[in-house]
């Protein structure tokens, strides 16, 4: 049982993915986070910058941003920020003689489909990063949009993407089928989806194996269950089980006190681990 829920944070596996694709990218990334530095640094610097932004009719309120680059949802907002601002740093280069790390066009369109790329991985980390909603049935479907996601852009016309993607993916799968089994007990625990989700999205991974792989995690719930039923049962007293003696004679169809309760103490503990791996 300690094996299903020996599970590390999805949000820091995230990370560790997206980091791993963000190699590719160092050139650009670079560049854009020694300019958006350069232009911090100093009042002097920033003033010019800003004459630059009027001058070229930028109209934007979100402020540069400068990244933590062990946190790629804050490279994430760097570029979502760096890109609004491009022609006013094309405008600094030319007032600005030692601003000499200014990204070319083609740099700038790099940036843009890396933004493009990394946008629904910076949504999926917000969604299962939240506090004011139930995400313990969440976690599967969004871990599985993840590995859509790469195998879709390994087919991608650009280069970088396809290689970022190839890398994401090799370290994706590391953890896939540790988490494809533990975050699945959350989506069949929820009413709304059982097993039918998972035999959906499972078929969309790999057809061929869809069906054993729910098997399996289905065999491994019911190992999980049937050792909760033994926690509870030892936990029920002989004067509580003999209170009804005749009870399964007179209603054969009503559960047992132990199966109730230990069903209800699985699906509870269950979604209590999940939300604590956030």
């Amino acid at each position: 049982m300690v094996n299903f829920f020996h599970v590390r944070c999805s949000a820091h596996i995230l990370n560790l993915i997206v980091q791993e694709g963000l190699k590719i990218a160092i050139d650009v990334l670079f560049r854009i986070r020694e300019s958006v530095k350069y232009v911090k640094e100093s009042d002097g610097r920033m003033k010019k910058f800003e004459q630059c932004v009027k001058q070229v009719g930028i109209s934007t309120k979100l402020d540069l941003r400068l990244d933590v680059t062990i946190r790629w949802n804050s490279t994430y907002l760097m570029l979502e920020s760096a890109l609004q601002y491009e022609k006013a740093f094309f405008s600094l280069r030319l007032v600005d003689r030692n601003y000499s790390l200014c990204l070319t066009f083609d740099h700038w369109r790099r940036a843009e489909k890396i933004f493009g790329f990394l946008e629904p991985f910076y949504e999926i980390t917000n969604l299962i990063s939240g506090s004011n909603y139930p995400i313990s049935n969440l976690y599967f479907m969004q871990v599985w949009k993840i590995k859509c996601l790469l195998k879709e852009n390994l087919s991608s016309s650009d280069e970088v993407i396809k290689e970022m993607a190839a890398r994401m993916l090799k370290k994706f799968q590391k953890y896939w089928n540790i988490f494809s089994v533990v975050l699945s007990f959350g989506v069949i625990l929820d009413p709304r989806f059982k097993t039918q989700l998972l035999e959906f999205c499972f078929s969309k991974v790999d057809a061929s194996s869809a069906k054993k792989s729910v098997a399996t995690i289905e065999k491994k719930l019911h190992k999980l269950y049937e050792q909760y039923e033994n926690n509870q049962a030892s936990t029920v007293t002989a004067t509580t089980l003999q209170c009804k003696p005749n009870e399964e004679e007179v209603n054969p169809n009503k559960k047992s006190p132990v199966y109730l309760l230990s069903l209800k103490s699985l699906r509870v503990h269950v979604f209590a681990m999940l939300e604590s791996q956030n």
